[in-house]
């Protein structure tokens, strides 16, 4: 017996249209505990192989029908039968023709007439180097799976370090911004309400002295010509309210970023949706206005009422930030090859809807521009890490990985990119409540 451990009984396949060599050959391997499958020409040995799946054929070269020749080459060409090891049988001693044998796929010759001794060797001989063939296969794609779920497995933890790196250090510089923010923010915001006051009781003195005294001093009436006290008595308010309108602008500004951040949640927690789109809308506010280069980006926000949702707000607003930039981006770019004309007539709209399905229990959201898209084939791989369709300094390929990897991994969520070349890209999310 072969000294290959099998789990089933091994078959050969006989091709021959001689009667008499079939059954020499059958009592020979069946002698060796193998079991004999038999066939007389080419077409039923090709159908017989697709079906019966021998571990080995032994073919005859010359028959009626198709030849030898022929039948290994059909074999070899389809899928099934193709890594099943063929030896021919031949009278044939012209090395021509065994060089177009095993260049056709066979692996070896036995010259008519044989000797069964030299057959069972040559047969075992083979058995052997196809079992370890198949083992050495199985094995490189067992490793090769396994080195591929472990790079898949490396990627990821990597695309989790860089997260969690980006949110720290970010959350570190928000949070000195914060501060160094709020200190001569509050200062100037707790003592504007007095110097407005102050400001109208000396506006007020002013004019209950002009009031009281019928001829000014020359001295007193040149000064107030040169400073201009009655426009300066009118936009002096005008001013006082500009000021309480940036203080509370920075207010609002420092209320996004730590909005945004969030970075001292380590575990999930209720969040309205909506404070993170709109925080997300006020730290981008410089980009989406216009520059020299294209207009200003109009954002049309569309929300649905949604509830609140447990989840990690500064990794959701991290996402929301990825695809809108990204959607600058793309505008920025797209601008620099079109007229002013063509740009006025198609204005650069981001469009953002959310809604809540009751029945699934999720919400939705909606990033829509109307941008230059994608091709198809690079919209199959958006969101691989470390590919970017940006200029070199210009994009790390990280961002709709790391987008994707918080949303799939992180929230159980999907994420899904349509876009059409030409007419725009729609980021759909969608989150369980």
């Amino acid at each position: 017996m072969i000294a290959v451990s099998v789990s089933k009984p091994i078959h050969i396949l006989l091709v021959d249209d001689n009667p008499n060599n079939l059954k020499v050959l059958s009592e020979a391997i069946q002698g060796c505990g193998w079991k004999a499958l038999m066939a007389t020409d080419g077409e039923s040995a090709i159908e017989q192989t697709e079906y019966a799946r021998p571990d080995l054929i032994l073919l005859d070269v010359m028959m009626a029908g198709i030849d030898g020749f022929e039948t290994c080459r059909r074999l070899k060409t389809n899928p099934i039968t193709q890594n099943i090891p063929v030896i021919f049988m031949t009278a044939l001693a012209d090395s021509t023709d065994k060089v177009t044998g095993l260049e056709i796929g066979a692996v070896d010759y036995i010259t008519k007439p044989f000797q069964q001794e030299e057959v069972i060797a040559r047969l075992k001989l083979h058995l052997k180097i196809s079992h370890l063939t198949r083992t050495l296969e199985e094995r490189v794609q067992n490793r090769t799976a396994e080195l591929t779920q472990s790079l898949e497995q490396l990627q990821q933890t990597q695309l989790q370090m860089i997260q969690s790196e980006k949110m720290s250090t970010l959350g570190q510089m928000v949070a000195g911004i914060g501060h160094e923010i709020n200190n001569p923010v509050g200062f100037i915001g707790g003592n504007i309400s007095y110097i407005e006051e102050y400001v109208n009781n000396l506006l007020r003195l002013v004019s209950l002295q002009q009031q009281k005294l019928a001829q000014l001093d020359p001295e007193i009436q040149e000064l107030v010509e040169e400073i201009d006290l009655e426009y300066l008595a009118e936009d002096l308010p005008k001013l006082l309210s500009s000021m309480r309108q940036g203080i509370t602008r920075l207010k609002d500004i420092s209320l996004s970023l730590r909005t945004f951040t969030r970075t001292d949640i380590s575990s999930q927690v209720e969040f309205q949706i909506h404070q993170g789109i709109d925080s997300t809308l006020m730290l981008l506010k410089h980009r989406l206005k216009g520059n020299g280069d294209r207009p200003k980006i109009q954002v049309v926000t569309q929300y649905g009422e949604l509830p609140a949702i447990s989840c990690y707000p500064g990794q959701l607003n991290q996402v929301f930030m990825n695809i809108i930039a990204n959607a600058i981006d793309a505008f920025d770019e797209l601008d620099q090859n079109h007229s002013n004309q063509e740009i006025t007539a198609y204005p650069n709209t981001i469009t953002i809807t959310t809604s809540v399905d009751s029945q699934q229990q999720t919400v939705t959201i909606c990033i829509q521009d109307n941008g230059p898209g994608m091709l198809a084939e690079v919209q199959a791989r958006i969101f691989e890490q470390s590919f970017t369709t940006k200029a070199v300094g210009k994009g790390t390929g990280l961002g709709l990985a790391i987008s994707h990897q918080i949303i799939v991994e992180k929230h159980n969520g999907k994420v899904n990119c349509l876009s059409i070349p030409g007419e725009g890209t729609k980021f759909i999310i969608t989150l369980p409540i």
